[in-house]
C-alpha cells in the first residue's frame, strides 16, 4: 500500500481507499442498514463486504473503472455505455426492495423550497430557475415503482472493457422511479442517452429522464454548495439546467402562438 487516499469527505460521511479495501465511515448507520441489505439484494455486480465495525462500512475495490465523472468526457466505449443500461434493466426488473422512496408530494414540496432558496439568495438568475421547474413538471406523476439504486450517478459505475463489474454507493436505493435512475446515470453525459437506451431496453420516456435531469439539478445545488462542492464546475449540474434552459427556450420559439 503506497498511500491513503481520500475519495470524498463531508460532514456527514467520508469514503477513503487503502490498497484495494475502500473505509466508508458514515454518521446514520440506517445509510449503511440501506446499503448492505440494497447490495445482498441487487441482481448485478457489487462491491465485496469485507467486514463492517460501525461507523465503519470495509469494501473491496471493484475491478476495472468508472464509467465516467460528472464534468468529464467519458472514454467508455459505446458497448460499456449500453452494458451499464442493460445492468440497470436488471435491477429494475428485481423484485422490489423493502424501503419505500420519496412520495409524489414530498418530492414537489421540496422542489418548490429548492427553487424558492435558489431565487431568494441569487444562486441562480430566476429566468433559469423558472424554467428548469417547468421542465420539471413531466417528471412529477405518478410512477409504477421498481428497485432503483436511487444515486447512480456515472461515477459509481464500474466497467472493465464492455462489461459492467459492479455498481457503488447504495445508501439511497428504495421503490422509485426507473426513469430516475437512467436520468442520473446520463446527467451531465447527454450525448451517451442512447446507447444506454439501447442497453436498457423498452419502456423509456424522453421527455421525462429530460425532466428529472432539471429536477435532480435543482434539488442538488443547495447540498453541494453547502457541502463544499462547485456545482458551477462545466458540465455540471449548473450546465446542465442552462442547456436544459436553452432547449426549452428554442422549443417555445418554434412553437405556434
Amino acid at each position: 500500500m503506497e498511500a491513503v487516499e481520500v475519495v470524498v469527505a463531508h460532514h456527514e460521511r467520508a469514503t477513503v481507499r487503502a490498497g484495494e479495501v475502500f473505509l466508508k465511515i458514515d454518521t446514520d448507520q440506517a445509510r449503511t442498514d440501506v446499503e448492505v441489505a440494497a447490495m445482498a439484494a441487487a441482481p448485478i455486480p457489487t462491491p465485496e463486504i469485507l467486514w463492517r465495525e460501525p461507523p465503519v462500512l470495509a469494501l473491496a475495490a471493484l475491478a476495472g473503472r468508472a464509467l465516467g465523472r460528472l464534468g468529464e468526457p467519458s472514454t467508455a466505449s459505446a458497448a460499456a455505455w449500453s452494458a451499464a443500461g442493460a445492468a440497470v434493466r436488471m435491477l429494475h426488473d428485481a423484485p422490489l426492495p423493502p424501503r419505500l422512496g420519496r412520495r409524489l408530494d414530498e418530492l414537489t414540496s421540496e422542489l418548490d423550497g429548492e427553487c424558492e432558496w435558489l431565487v431568494t439568495n441569487s444562486v441562480l438568475p430566476p429566468d433559469l430557475v423558472t424554467r428548469n421547474r417547468r421542465i420539471a413538471e413531466s417528471a412529477l406523476r405518478p410512477w409504477t415503482p421498481v428497485f432503483i439504486h436511487g444515486d447512480l450517478q456515472v461515477a459509481h459505475v464500474f466497467v472493465a472493457g464492455d462489461e459492467v463489474t459492479g455498481v457503488i454507493d447504495w445508501s439511497e436505493a428504495a421503490r422509485g422511479d426507473a426513469m430516475y435512475d437512467l436520468a442520473t446515470l446520463t446527467l451531465g453525459h447527454e450525448e451517451h442517452l442512447d446507447e444506454v437506451i439501447a442497453g436498457y431496453g423498452t419502456d423509456i420516456d424522453l421527455d421525462v429522464i429530460r425532466a428529472w435531469w432539471s429536477l435532480r439539478s435543482l434539488l442538488g445545488i443547495r447540498w453541494l454548495v453547502e457541502h463544499g462542492f462547485d456545482p458551477n464546475s462545466p458540465g455540471c449540474e449548473v450546465d446542465v439546467l442552462k442547456t436544459q434552459a436553452m432547449r426549452d427556450r428554442r422549443g417555445s420559439q418554434r412553437r405556434p402562438a
